[in-house]
């Protein structure tokens, strides 16, 4: 991204593990954001059959939760299988709950300037920008 490359030239960011965490805490959500719009774009555009294709046309959404559809017109199955709780319990790091800037006593500091200066989450690129930079002057960072 152009922007965070812009961030570093105009010296607003050095790449320590402070900027890093200040930079995931102020984009992680608008990232999310974007990154989920393409997810259901994608998964819900029509692909062209074709005949070279190893895989059938279709909507990826239904492909994959309609597989025994009649009207698909392919040899498709449910590939899915169940997965038991005990199994996943065998990695217990999976339930660990992780701070979304990726350091939990970074992630404590950066909601309590956010309160003390009620200041709100970024819901957009610009917005995110202007908190990043609002965040980095009020911490010193």
């Amino acid at each position: 991204m152009e922007l965070f490359a812009d961030l570093r030239d105009a010296g607003y960011f050095n790449g320590s593990h402070e900027h890093q965490r200040l930079l995931r805490y102020c984009f992680g959500d608008v990232v999310q954001k974007d990154l989920d719009e393409c997810v259901g774009l994608w998964n819900s555009h029509r692909i062209r059959p074709s005949r070279t294709a190893s895989c059938p046309g279709g909507v990826p959404n239904e492909l994959y939760y309609l597989p025994h559809r009649e009207y698909l017109m392919v040899d498709s199955r449910d590939c899915g299988f169940q997965i038991e709780q005990t199994q996943l319990d065998a990695f217990p790091e999976a339930h660990l709950r992780r701070a979304p800037c990726g350091d939990a006593n970074m992630q404590e500091y950066l909601d309590l300037a956010m309160q003390s200066n009620h200041l709100q989450k970024a819901e957009y690129w610009q917005s995110a920008t202007e908190l990043y930079l609002k965040l980095k002057e009020i911490t010193q960072l």
